[in-house]
């Protein structure tokens, strides 16, 4: 099967009309599904705009060609919408899923992650999946009616799962929260709904948490090299990389280095996402859903790389982790955001009053409650206003260069 070309809906794809529903009852819209309404509300989202200026893996000022939260975002939605489409699932909600998957995230990427996680270490800790929840349900307020965007359960639910399940049949968390157990700060109670925390989630959201792993893989290689933390030579030992990048020599002698940067990486998402279709239709007719609920009950995701390619994606995370998010000169940078993050937090906490006043003007004098609440607000945050606000509030600030 040609991967572009569409098919028809496959029985368990999520249908928008047998939609679990919102936790605040809205009329249907005229005009537009379910799932493709979930899509513009987060595409409206003041926290979507902000991704603009919310670091990847490099921050904002180094250079207008590298990927931020927001183009990352864009890449993640086009190839979830290929898989979707190619496997005959709801192209709408796994693009709602894509647009909103990293909403969550704090300014500077990982390390502002890891700076209100140290911050919050006593009190629930910074999880930016639950983040992700508690933008679309509580901190986004548009509406009259209600806080958040009232998204569909099968988005809330897809969002909160982007990684699998969180706790098994036992409500026992699983997998990274084994030890610490479920963020301390996950609003369950703003979704409204049994979010089945349990199960994997439907086949939409597994296309679209396999479609981020495509799209970070292949373009941070892409701005690795721009960056010339390391070169093209050094991907020739790489699983299916290095195989692409000598078919492309052969076939292109003496092709300019930007061309071939360009041709090497859309043909490494395209075999992914090739992949990733062959390797989902063959677990599919293993599995012989019936129903989206089918997909939630197999026991195992559905939708996923090979094994040959699951090689691949542990290979390149294996070289991006020591040459790029772990090169000297991004650790560096990362130290001195970390800090940045903390500083804010301390300062903030001791003095809620510099907050924004729609911020400031209902502060808990309860200690975990404030503290959540100033998480939230630097969580929101772009790179360059979290910089703004510590020149505004510290005598020195670094230079994230």
């Amino acid at each position: 099967m040609a991967v572009e070309a569409a098919r028809g809906r496959a029985p368990f794809a999520s249908d928008p009309a047998a939609s679990r529903g919102r936790r605040y009852p809205e009329p249907p819209s005229s005009t537009r599904s379910a799932y493709r309404r979930d899509c513009d509300r987060i595409i409206h989202a003041a926290a979507f705009r902000r991704l603009t200026y919310k670091t990847q893996v490099f921050v904002f000022h180094e250079g207008d060609h590298y990927r931020t939260r927001l183009t990352h975002t864009l890449e993640v939605a086009q190839i979830a919408r290929s898989l979707a489409r190619a496997l005959g699932l709801d192209e709408d909600l796994a693009e709602a899923l894509a647009l909103a998957h990293d909403l969550g995230h704090p300014p500077f990427g990982h390390a502002g992650e890891r700076a209100l996680d140290q911050c919050l270490a006593d009190h629930g800790g910074f999880d930016h999946n639950a983040q992700t929840l508690r933008v679309v349900t509580l901190i986004e307020r548009r509406y009259p009616q209600f806080d958040g965007l009232n998204l569909t359960w099968e988005t809330l639910e897809g969002l909160i799962k982007h990684n699998g399940p969180l706790t098994d049949g036992a409500q026992r968390p699983v997998g990274r929260y084994t030890e610490r157990g479920l963020p301390a700060a996950l609003p369950l109670e703003a979704a409204g709904a049994d979010l089945m925390l349990w199960s994997h989630a439907g086949a939409e959201a597994q296309a679209a948490a396999i479609a981020d792993d495509i799209a970070y893989n292949a373009h941070d290689i892409d701005d690795g090299l721009r960056a010339e933390l390391f070169s093209l030579d050094d991907l020739g030992g790489l699983p299916a990389v290095g195989e692409t990048l000598a078919d492309i020599r052969a076939q292109f002698h003496n092709l300019e280095p930007a061309r071939l940067v360009h041709e090497l990486i859309r043909r490494l998402i395209g075999r992914m996402i090739e992949d990733v279709v062959a390797e989902s239709e063959r677990r599919f007719a293993a599995a012989a859903p019936r129903s989206a609920e089918d997909v939630r009950l197999a026991g195992r995701a559905l939708v996923g790389f090979s094994p040959a390619m699951q090689e691949v994606d542990r290979a390149i995370k294996q070289f991006l982790f020591p040459r790029m998010y772990r090169h000297p000169r991004i650790m560096r940078i990362m130290q001195a955001a970390e800090g940045i993050v903390a500083d804010l937090f301390r300062h903030f906490i001791a003095a809620p009053a510099d907050m924004p006043a729609e911020w400031a003007h209902d502060i808990s004098a309860d200690h975990d409650a404030r503290r959540r609440r100033v998480a939230d607000f630097i969580a929101g945050m772009t790179d360059r206003y979290a910089l703004i606000e510590h020149a505004r509030h510290f005598d020195s600030t670094a230079e994230l260069v």
